[in-house]
């Protein structure tokens, strides 16, 4: 089995299967409308080659088995990263009944397989449970320094 690279007219299910994983991280209330915002990003993203994303087709009734989307993010330069690029792991999903089927590997192997390749040397990503060992197989462990975050919520 093998990844593709996705283009514009995966964007439908790529979102779904983004629902996908906020569901199994238990991040999204539904309080937001973020669906068409990320479309819209992935779609002009994907185009313009600033968001890198690759898919597993389901062999059966069309659609996507499994899809992991990366993005690349420049900060200043440092030690261990001259260049400052940093890769960031936005969305790994696997269709609940097309998981352990080795779509999550094939997909995941394909974006960091991208990333090396685009000469990045740190990449950075959320794991669930579900995924964390996938990851971890990669060579994916916990940061040396405590990762703090700051962030607001919009009232509806």
């Amino acid at each position: 089995m093998s990844a593709r690279r996705a283009i514009a007219a995966d964007v439908a299910e790529i979102v779904r299967l983004r629902q996908v994983m906020f569901d199994a991280l238990g991040w999204d209330d539904g309080s937001e409308p973020w669906p068409a915002a990320c479309a819209e990003v992935l779609r002009r993203g994907l185009t313009d080659g600033s968001i890198v994303a690759f898919v597993v087709d389901r062999q059966e009734g069309g659609g996507l088995a499994s899809a992991g989307v990366g993005t690349v993010a420049q900060r200043l330069p440092g030690p261990g990263n001259p260049t400052g690029r940093y890769g960031f792991v936005q969305s790994m999903a696997t269709d609940p009944g097309h998981r352990r089927r080795g779509h999550g590997a094939a997909v995941f192997t394909a974006l960091v397989g991208w990333f090396k390749a685009e000469g990045l040397t740190a990449v950075d990503l959320h794991a669930s449970p579900d995924g964390e060992g996938l990851y971890r197989s990669f060579g994916f462990r916990e940061g040396e320094h405590v990762e703090l975050g700051w962030r607001t919520r919009h009232d509806a």
